[in-house]
C-alpha cells in the first residue's frame, strides 16, 4: 500500500511540475509578446516622429527598480508614449527632457536624484536621454562658386544638401556626383524654396544667389518656413537692402533678427571654398550650440 502511495505521489509531483513549467512558459511567452509588441509600437512611433520632422526625446531606464530597459518617448507637445514603470517618474522626466533639448546634447546619462530627488528610488535610478531628430539638411539657394563649394562641403560633413538654381547648366549631375546632394532647377525661386525647406525643422538655409531680386524671392519663402537657420550672403549694404525690403513686405522684426546677414563666421575667408567653410562653421555652431570662439581663448587669458 505504502509503495503504491509513493508511486502515486511521485506521479502527482511530476504532473504538477510539468503543469507548473507549462504555466511558467506560457507566462514568459505572454510577457515577451507584450514586450515585442511594445517595442514594435515604439519603433513605429519613432518613425512617425522622424517622418514629420519633429524633435523628441527617448528616455531609457539603465538601472534602478522596475523594468530595466523600459523606454519613454517624449514628443514636442509633451505627449508621452511608453513608460519607465512609474507614473510619477514619467511626469517628472518631461521637464528634464525639455532642459536636455535646450542643451543641444545628443545623449546624456542622468541620475534621477539630479532632477527628482524627492522620489524614494532617485539615487539608485539612472536614465539615458537621447535626442531624436531628423538628419540635418541644408538648402542652398544659388549654385555659383560659393553655393557649389558649400554643397560639397555639407555633403562631406554628413548633411543632405539641396542645391537650387534657375540655371539648369549649373546643376548638371556630373558636376555633383555625391548622392547626398539633391539638385533642383527653379522655374520659380519662391516655389522651389518652399518645396525644399518644407516645415523647416532640422533645416538650415543659405541664400547665396547672384543678385538682390533672387535673394529677396528666396528670403520671402525662407522666413515663412521658419527653418532652424537662415543666412544671406553679401556685404552689409547688400544684405541691408534685402532685409529692408522684407520689412516693407510685412516680415516681423522677430523673424528678421533670426537672419544671419552677412552669413558665416569671420575667419577672413577669401576664396569660394573658404567662404563655404565660414558658412558651414556657423551652421554647425548653431545646430550644436557652439559659440564660434577659439577653443584656446581660456589659455591666452591666463598667460
Amino acid at each position: 500500500m505504502a509503495h503504491a502511495a509513493s508511486r502515486v505521489r511521485n506521479w502527482l509531483e511530476q504532473v504538477a511540475g510539468v503543469e507548473i513549467n507549462v504555466l511558467r512558459i506560457e507566462a514568459l511567452s505572454m510577457t515577451e509578446t507584450r514586450d515585442q509588441t511594445s517595442s514594435h509600437s515604439l519603433t513605429k512611433m519613432i518613425g512617425e516622429v522622424l517622418e514629420r520632422g519633429d524633435i523628441a526625446v527617448v528616455v531609457t531606464k539603465v538601472n534602478g527598480p522596475g523594468p530595466i530597459g523600459s523606454k519613454l518617448l517624449i514628443q514636442p507637445d509633451r505627449d508621452l508614449f511608453g513608460s519607465l514603470g512609474d507614473a510619477e517618474l514619467d511626469s517628472l522626466v518631461v521637464s528634464q527632457a525639455e532642459r536636455f533639448l535646450a542643451s543641444r546634447e545628443e545623449t546624456r546619462m542622468f541620475s534621477v536624484s539630479e532632477f527628482a530627488s524627492q522620489l524614494p528610488f532617485a539615487r539608485e535610478t539612472s536614465l539615458l536621454f537621447e535626442r531624436l531628430q531628423p538628419a540635418p539638411r541644408l538648402v542652398i539657394c544659388g549654385a555659383g562658386h560659393v553655393g557649389a563649394s558649400l554643397a560639397r562641403l555639407a555633403a562631406f560633413a554628413g548633411y543632405h544638401a539641396t542645391l537650387i538654381d534657375d540655371r539648369a547648366e549649373f546643376l548638371k549631375r556630373e558636376l555633383f556626383p555625391e548622392e547626398q546632394i539633391e539638385l533642383l532647377v527653379a522655374n520659380d525661386w519662391s516655389s522651389a524654396v518652399r518645396e525644399a525647406v518644407g516645415n523647416g525643422r532640422g533645416v538650415s538655409v543659405a541664400v547665396v544667389t547672384r543678385g538682390h531680386n533672387e535673394d529677396e524671392q528666396c528670403m520671402q519663402a525662407v522666413v515663412r518656413a521658419n527653418p532652424d537657420y537662415a543666412g544671406l550672403i553679401g556685404s552689409k549694404r547688400r544684405t541691408s537692402i534685402v532685409i529692408d525690403r522684407l520689412r516693407e513686405a510685412g516680415v516681423s522684426a522677430e523673424q528678421l533678427k533670426k537672419i544671419r546677414a552677412p552669413i558665416g563666421l569671420d575667419i577672413g575667408a577669401v576664396t569660394p571654398e573658404e567662404v563655404a567653410l565660414a558658412i558651414m562653421a556657423e551652421i554647425v555652431a548653431e545646430r550644436r550650440g557652439g559659440s564660434g570662439s577659439p577653443l584656446s581663448a581660456w589659455r591666452r587669458k591666463d598667460i
